[in-house]
């Protein structure tokens, strides 16, 4: 018997989420692997020396606060559950030529999400909740509500301060931004198995650097995809494995250099396990960037106490 310790903090969860459909489960994407290699020759690709990283990197992240849970009371009075939430996208320019990165812009927006049909937005001083009129009011609903408006932010940031020959990562699934040039989807959680059994053997042989082979990927949407280890001292069978998708608008030669790109750029911004309790996936500088947008988000209890006073004066 052999024993692995994963290196995220548990409180995170872990790497390889076995919540839901769990990592032994099949999934029932579509999965043409042929792309790039046929099926029987899939092996680790390394890095190629004559792929250089883009002279400037964007990375893409979003993060949200539930501030309360609401009620909303009609004029029938018929209550309606609702979340108030503040939530933050920002992306970060790393010029790789210069040695420099910053915040190359941010933006914050609050929600008021409720499935009351005549909700309207809460203002308070300068603060607003803009209402967001859901189909149902049950959590899942709701929170899911919070992250569509997000993801939608998170496209609206993702075009700034682009040049041409310049690598984009967004922080979770490509979904909504596949329009966007040169553009890739990073992914640290794998929840299901979307390779069969004999090419996943694939990824857990990868050394840090290595990706497997660009496949095609449908679900609800397609895209191309492969799988990169970054560099661990963990030698856990999915330590440091990301998966990073780009859009299947592309050609196939298109999404294998886009693969070669991300394996000679996103090795360089692994985090360390003594900084981040979710190395290395969790990239430097997404986690500077999730630090500054939820800096960003104003204090959780004054805001609280603005929605107490905002109830006594819509509602109440």
């Amino acid at each position: 018997m052999r024993l692995y310790v994963d290196g995220w903090d548990p409180g995170y969860g872990t790497s390889f989420d076995n919540s839901g459909d769990g990592p032994a489960s099949a999934s029932s994407a579509q999965v043409a692997p042929d792309v790039e290699l046929p099926a029987p020759d899939w092996r680790p690709i390394g890095p190629r020396g004559d792929v250089p990283m883009p002279p400037t990197v964007l990375l893409v992240d979003g993060v949200r606060r539930i501030d309360a849970g609401m009620w909303v009371a009609d004029d029938d009075g018929v209550p309606h559950r609702g979340l108030a939430a503040s939530y933050a996208a920002g992306v970060v320019r790393c010029d790789l030529e210069r040695g420099v990165a910053g915040v190359a812009g941010a933006q914050v927006r609050r929600g008021l999400f409720t499935s009351s049909p005549t909700a309207t937005d809460v203002r308070v001083g300068t603060v607003t909740y803009t209402a967001h009129q859901m189909g149902r009011d049950d959590q899942a609903t709701l929170t899911g509500g919070v992250q569509a408006q997000l993801a939608a932010l998170e496209a609206a940031v993702s075009g700034e301060s682009r040049s041409d020959d310049d690598l984009l990562v967004v922080d979770g699934p490509l979904r909504g931004r596949q329009h966007l040039p040169r553009a890739v989807g990073y992914i640290k959680t794998h929840r299901v198995e979307y390779l069969p059994a004999e090419l996943a053997g694939v990824v857990t042989r990868l050394e840090a650097g290595e990706r497997t082979p660009v496949f095609r990927l449908g679900t609800t949407w397609d895209r191309y995809a492969w799988y990169l280890r970054l560099p661990t001292a963990s030698r856990a069978p999915w330590a440091g494995v990301v998966r990073v998708e780009c859009s299947a608008e592309l050609a196939g030669d298109e999404a294998v250099a886009l693969a070669y790109r991300s394996a000679a750029t996103l090795p360089r911004f692994a985090s360390s396990a003594y900084k981040d309790p979710r190395a290395p996936q969790n990239l430097v500088p997404i986690a500077g960037l999730e630090r500054r947008l939820r800096s960003m988000l104003g204090d959780a209890r004054l805001l609280y106490r603005t929605l107490i006073l905002a109830a006594r004066t819509v509602i109440g």
